[in-house]
């Protein structure tokens, strides 16, 4: 009986929070289509073992995981405009706004292996070129609409009064914290100490590699410790869908890609354990929301 007033809350009545801005719901749409194609061009040019990056990358497997990153996160950009409020979406665009403004500032600290100042090929000079336009203009818009959005005015019962709809269980907490904290500190090392940390890698990076990785890694913690701060999986529901999809395609080009990397070393144990992570999150968080909706209706 307890669970239904719960399925009922996540569809009906005035939601909590604040109204989410239509220039959030735009910027998200734009970051998917842009993102579904840079980054299925990015990862299929890896799993033919062409590193066709922005940058000069001396093996294929970072541009691809960039790009898998990438083409994951695109199909649940285009779910934003669903939610109601922007708590329900701001553990997936917060993450956003940190890769749109990390890849620019990475690409900005790295521009002497940008492909047009190395020199080469046409179309990969154009496309390096391009990617610095379009990305500085995207992470603009990011830190704008970011801006609009927080000030609005909330709305509802206050944050703390407020009781999760459907709170996340409190054996799943522990892992949460763990898969966090690792996609975060990993992130934060290889995108401020990318020479020590990119070294201890399991395939072979060089600076700009190791901080854009770093800036992905980074927005999975956060994204993930966010969904762990929200207590509510009614307010991840938009990050559910990212997850285990970028999971599975950082899986696909790990494993077509698998002879670059180093797996019987100890980086290689972690990146499995963490990818795995991902996935597990990802699925498990979407079946366990799935199955309070479905008591709720009951």
């Amino acid at each position: 009986m307890s669970a239904a007033p719960k399925g009922t809350a996540a569809r009906t009545g005035t939601p909590d929070g604040r109204a989410l801005s239509p220039a959030v719901v735009v910027l998200s749409g734009v970051v998917g289509g842009i993102g579904a194609t840079v980054g299925a061009l990015l990862a299929v040019a890896a799993l033919t073992g062409h590193a066709a990056g922005a940058w000069v990358s001396p093996e294929a497997l970072s541009p691809g995981l960039l790009g898998a990153g990438m083409a994951g996160v695109a199909p649940a950009l285009f779910t934003v405009g669903r939610a109601r409020v922007w708590e329900e979406v701001r553990c997936l665009v917060l993450p956003l706004v940190i890769v749109l403004t990390g890849l620019f500032a990475v690409t900005l600290l790295n521009a002497g292996s940008l492909r047009a100042v190395r020199g080469g090929p046409l179309f990969p000079a154009l496309f390096s070129l391009g990617w610095v336009a379009v990305l500085g203009v995207l992470a603009l818009a990011a830190v704008g609409c970011l801006a609009a959005q927080y000030r609005v005015r909330p709305g509802g019962a206050r944050a703390g009064e407020r009781r999760p709809v459907v709170p996340l269980p409190g054996w799943s907490k522990p892992p949460l914290a763990v898969l966090g904290s690792g996609w975060l500190g990993i992130g934060a090392g290889l995108l401020f100490f990318p020479a020590f940390w990119g070294a201890l890698l399991p395939w072979t990076v060089d600076r700009a590699d190791a901080q854009g990785l770093g800036v992905w890694a980074l927005a999975l913690g956060v994204g993930v410790l966010g969904s762990l701060a929200e207590d509510d999986l009614t307010r991840v529901r938009p990050a559910l869908h990212a997850v285990p999809v970028v999971a599975l395609a950082l899986a696909v080009v790990l494993a077509v890609r698998a002879s670059a990397v180093d797996w019987t070393s100890g980086p290689g144990a972690a990146l499995v354990t963490l990818v795995a992570g991902l996935l597990a999150t990802g699925v498990s968080g979407r079946w366990l929301l799935g199955r309070a909706v479905r008591e709720g209706d009951a």
